[in-house]
């Protein structure tokens, strides 16, 4: 214990959704984290969850990320997070490694795209679309969204690739409250690389999930290699949604690695 009687291993988590899911996704691994005295941010980005912003009114992937990098800005100096990107938030944790390097202690990847430094932020999204055939989208609808392309889960896509070994009732509750998002590749193919000397030198690590079909395990580890991520960990028997479908082998993992860097 230390003087303000907080314990000393006390981290603070930043938690970042995937495409079409908001703050909720967390909603077993948060309170897990707060019991364990740790302080948690899960937070909805633009046009997610609770968010007012409607996607045809978000134009870049910039735009998309605004609520994590407003937070990322008014966290102090001398503090760091652990931030965790699950899926697209991948990308999202990556911008805000890119501009705050110094107040992340590690990047945690959870099933989740994961950039290099060698080709523009796009290519871990382009790779993996090129890969998947139309049939497995099943029932996600794509429509013209300004500059890009909106894009929403249905019914089906949700039962059979993400949820698939996921209490029902979490199935039920994405069911209610997804909303339509976009990849944002149009927007991502125009930036510039994440850096080396800023995103490439913040600690990463990345949680494979072995039952995820909606980025299957070779493609996983496709990206770990390609990004020269060194520090990776397995949760057996995880779907797409681990922190549903495994949350307390999710919250060890995240443990493990928070310890180790933050």
């Amino acid at each position: 214990m230390n003087n303000s009687g907080n314990c000393i291993d006390k981290k603070h988590y930043v938690l970042v959704h995937g495409a079409c899911h908001g703050a909720w996704s967390w909603y077993k691994l948060k309170p897990r984290l707060e019991s364990a005295g740790h302080k948690v941010t899960s937070l909805d980005l633009a046009a997610s969850g609770i968010n007012m912003k409607k996607i045809d009114d978000v134009h870049t992937f910039s735009q998309y990320s605004q609520p994590l990098l407003h937070l990322m800005a008014t966290i102090p100096k001398n503090e760091k997070v652990v931030l965790v990107g699950h899926s697209l938030g991948g990308l999202n944790i990556a911008l805000a490694m890119d501009k705050f390097p110094k107040k992340v202690a590690v990047g945690v990847f959870l099933a989740a795209f994961a950039p290099d430094t060698e080709y523009r932020p796009s290519y871990v999204v382009e790779n993996y679309i090129e890969r998947i055939p139309p049939s497995e989208w099943f029932d996600t609808e794509f429509a013209p969204s300004g500059n890009k392309t909106s894009i929403l889960l249905g019914p089906e896509i949700l039962a059979k690739e993400l949820y698939q070994l996921s209490p029902i009732e979490d199935l039920e509750l994405a069911k209610t409250l997804v909303r339509p998002s976009s990849l944002f590749v149009e927007d991502l193919s125009q930036q510039k690389n994440f850096s080396k000397e800023r995103y490439g030198s913040v600690p990463r690590a990345y949680i494979v999930c072995t039952e995820d079909l909606t980025i299957p395990i070779e493609y996983q580890l496709w990206m770990i290699q390609n990004a020269g991520i060194n520090d990776v960990l397995k949760i057996k028997g995880a779907d797409h949604m681990a922190m549903n479908s495994r949350p307390r082998e999710l919250f060890e993992s995240l443990q493990k690695i928070a310890a180790k860097y933050a």
